[in-house]
């Protein structure tokens, strides 16, 4: 278990009380991405909408599929690294070309699990090479005539169309008619908020009142959920910006020192940055540290 500080990041509290302004330059929106847009244009809606000189998506989803597509405002930007490769989970009709049984097709699909091979399809932005995925879960749930209800968690980079076409190559075809992303890191459907609700809260904030702007707001500081998290001392907080290496008398608890290749900094529930171990001998452990600027 990675070491983490004993002092707890509590997130709720720093959404209560940190500054709105501090919070919409430091934040991520876990937004439910309607069928239309492409990622990129709804990010330029919320970037328009708060005035923003930045925002970014946490991985792209296709113009029309929909769901968990997390937002980051600002500074939470440079965080992507720590969100964007993660596990995903995704929900889905895809149609069969051939008379089929429930109970068949699954157990077809079982022959999906585990690492297999992918080649992008023809369209997508990446090279076409092959490229070895893991599919944790592909469970097909429901029939319906000739459309069958799937859910399947993978790792991130997998192409879902894909999955069904190649299911389908056994069962004589099969394509995706629709797709849902339910999860997508830590991020997931049930907190997500809709297009159409981040209007409206914008529109309060307009009028005065940031109530529902403020619970839509996920402080970047969430990144305690994902990295380990040490504490310094106040007074060295001016080196470290001044990239310092990390040394053992910055740490509040000279016991307990970084092993981790990559962790976060907090001081009295403030993120400072991130960092990562490089090679050489310093005065922390075995390496030595340096920061990754998030100013």
């Amino acid at each position: 278990m990675p070491k983490k500080t004993n002092e707890q990041i509590d997130l709720k509290k720093i959404k209560q009380e940190k500054p709105i302004e501090e919070l919409l330059k430091f934040s991520i929106i876990n937004l439910d991405k309607p069928s239309g847009p492409t990622s990129f244009q709804v990010g330029q809606i919320i970037k328009k909408e708060l005035n923003l000189p930045k925002t970014s998506h946490y991985g792209t989803l296709d113009p029309m599929v929909t769901g968990v597509l997390p937002i980051a405002l600002g500074r939470a930007c440079k965080l992507m690294q720590y969100f964007i490769g993660k596990d995903k989970t995704y929900v889905g009709i895809m149609k069969v070309h051939k008379e089929i049984s429930l109970k068949e097709i699954q157990k077809i699909s079982k022959e999906f699990l585990g690492k297999i091979i992918q080649l992008p399809p023809v369209r997508s932005r990446v090279k076409r090479e092959e490229r070895e995925r893991t599919i944790h879960t592909f469970n097909i749930l429901e029939k319906k005539g000739n459309d069958f209800l799937f859910e399947s968690k993978v790792e991130a980079g997998t192409y879902i169309r894909k999955l069904i076409h190649d299911l389908g190559e056994k069962i004589g075809g099969a394509h995706m008619i629709e797709l849902r992303r339910t999860q997508a890191s830590i991020f997931n459907e049930k907190d997500s908020t809709t297009i159409y609700e981040f209007l409206e809260s914008i529109e309060e904030f307009k009028k005065g009142n940031e109530k529902k702007l403020r619970e839509i707001l996920i402080p970047g500081e969430i990144i305690s959920r994902v990295l380990p998290i040490y504490e310094v001392e106040t007074k060295f907080i001016k080196k470290i910006y001044h990239g310092s290496p990390l040394q053992k008398e910055f740490f509040k608890d000279k016991n307990n020192l970084p092993t981790e290749e990559t962790f976060a900094i907090f001081n009295n529930q403030k993120f400072i940055g991130t960092f990562k171990k490089i090679t050489g001998n310093n005065l922390v452990g075995k390496g030595e540290y340096i920061l990754q600027p998030i100013k």
